[in-house]
């Protein structure tokens, strides 16, 4: 039995889960999320906690078990608190604004890295090298941070770039002069 997929998931007062056809609903305080389930997977949806159960022990059945567990758990999580990847930027130059719905980045580029707010995500500037992305969608808002990321990833002389703020960066040893 999969550790992860027998877990129940405990609801808190103010959610609502709602299954219709495949696709399940959550609605809570800061949002509402849905999620087509795989068909094979049972929900047994109580008040105040979910289950989720396979009917069979094929590897298929094992593998979309735990998995979605995970996803309606981190539908419950996203509409009560949400989500949130916090980005550093280090280097001489380098600096973030937020202006408007556009994030505006200094990096070293010859120009400025420009990035459009998406629907479902809030992006605060609240120092010149803090990015702080959040949401209550877990996917969308790691997917962004991993965007902005990329954008300028960290570099292992220096350090310089974007990384998340828990990231630890392994430093290279430079050249040595050689004779």
């Amino acid at each position: 039995m999969s550790r992860i997929g027998r877990a129940p998931i405990a609801v808190p007062p103010g959610v609502e889960l709602k299954l219709e056809g495949g696709v399940l609903t959550v609605k809570g305080p800061k949002g509402t999320l849905t999620q087509a389930i795989h068909p094979a997977m049972e929900l047994d949806i109580t008040p105040g906690e979910v289950n989720v159960k396979r009917p069979s022990e094929l590897k298929l059945h094992k593998s979309l078990h735990g998995l979605t567990r995970s996803l309606v758990h981190n539908m419950v999580v996203g509409v009560t608190d949400g989500f949130k990847k916090e980005l550093d930027i280090n280097g001489v130059g380098y600096r973030v604004a937020k202006e408007g719905k556009k994030l505006v980045m200094n990096l070293g580029y010859s120009h400025q890295v420009i990035m459009e707010e998406i629907e479902g995500i809030s992006i605060e500037a609240p120092s010149q090298n803090k990015i702080i992305i959040s949401g209550i969608d877990k996917q969308l808002v790691g997917q962004f941070a991993a965007d902005v990321r990329k954008k300028r990833p960290p570099e292992p002389y220096k350090g310089k770039g974007i990384k998340y703020a828990d990231e630890v960066i392994r430093r290279k040893e430079g050249k040595t002069g050689a004779k």
